[in-house]
């Protein structure tokens, strides 16, 4: 009988995709849904570990690649792969993979909602109504910011990008875009127009970030890119923390150089307690909850456990990001 591949999971899976793991794998996982596996634990499993199922919380950096010398696949449930150290996996010939495309319309439904609630200030007027305060009507009362015919500016237009502009199309926004590439194609499909990064920010009423986190767009919005919005402007990140620098960003909105910031994101995650953006009525944050449907959850699981079986069956995995 041929040997499996040793494989560990790094957070503990539904019982489904635990099931397909162990028919092609020696699998060991993580018991514990609600927190991440200990660093000293994962170092010592990846010693033995031919694939590796991990998540954005884990970080898979050259020291512990270095131990992991029996590591042939990477397979992160995620967009995002900036926990992994992909340079360092390629120098092995470690398959690096992640799960796309599977989390996009739930993302853009999150993304979409979170730029509503925190125009409308969702958040402060739930509080408002919970703690009591609310004693009559009044014409001012918790106003905010429409969204229709607004302008809506989104930085980054891979598939989310292009979801939330299908999104903004039915609220009637006029909707402009900044990319690496100039997308035609995408322009004439959804009536959109291309803007450059600095002109964008001037005439946005509401800016979307949607570019992975690597070194280019590290701190992308910080003090000065802040300083060309305008004071009613919402910004909303949902892809990734540091991205936006969170110093500048607190500082433009308790100076009120921007209306309000919606978040899923942060640089550190979770969010230590006391975190100065988290003290304001005009953020409203989210624990990193974008693709969090369990259709989406779902999906990227079983898209996670067939990228690392596909590896070992011998298959080109569907979502290599590296190695190609």
């Amino acid at each position: 009988m041929e040997k499996k591949p040793k494989v560990y999971v790094t957070r503990k899976l539904p019982e489904e995709i635990i099931e397909n793991l162990h028919s092609v794998c020696d699998m060991k996982m993580w018991e514990k849904e609600d927190e991440p596996v200990p660093r000293e634990i994962l170092e010592k499993e990846i010693t033995d570990t031919e694939g590796l199922l991990c998540l954005l919380t884990d970080s898979v950096d050259q020291n512990l690649l270095e131990n992991g010398n029996k590591l042939k696949v990477i397979s992160n449930m995620a967009v995002g792969y900036n926990n992994i150290d992909v340079d360092a996996a390629t120098k092995r010939r470690i398959v690096v993979t992640n799960t796309p495309d599977v989390l996009t319309e739930s993302t853009a439904d999150l993304t979409f909602g979170l730029l509503i609630a925190a125009a409308r200030r969702f958040g402060e007027a739930s509080d408002y109504l919970k703690k009591g305060r609310w004693k009559t009507w009044s014409p001012m009362l918790l106003t905010g910011q429409d969204i229709h015919h607004a302008t809506l500016g989104i930085i980054g237009l891979g598939n989310i990008g292009q979801a939330i502009a299908r999104r903004a199309k039915g609220f009637n926004m006029n909707i402009l875009y900044y990319n690496r590439r100039r997308r035609l194609d995408i322009e004439e499909e959804l009536g959109i127009q291309y803007c450059e990064f600095e002109n964008l920010l001037r005439v946005s009423d509401f800016v979307v970030i949607m570019v992975p986190y690597n070194n280019e767009t590290k701190n992308l919005i910080s003090t000065y890119e802040l300083s060309l919005m305008k004071p009613t402007t919402v910004l909303i990140n949902t892809a990734r923390g540091g991205i936006v620098n969170e110093q500048a960003l607190y500082e433009a909105l308790i100076e009120k150089r921007i209306w309000a910031a919606g978040l899923d994101v942060f640089e550190m995650e979770p969010v230590p307690p006391g975190h100065p953006l988290l003290r304001l009525d005009n953020v409203l944050a989210l624990p990193h909850i974008a693709s969090a449907s369990i259709n989406t959850r779902m999906n990227m699981a079983k898209l996670a456990a067939r990228n690392l079986m596909d590896v070992f069956q011998g298959r080109v995995p569907p979502n290599p990001v590296n190695l190609k």
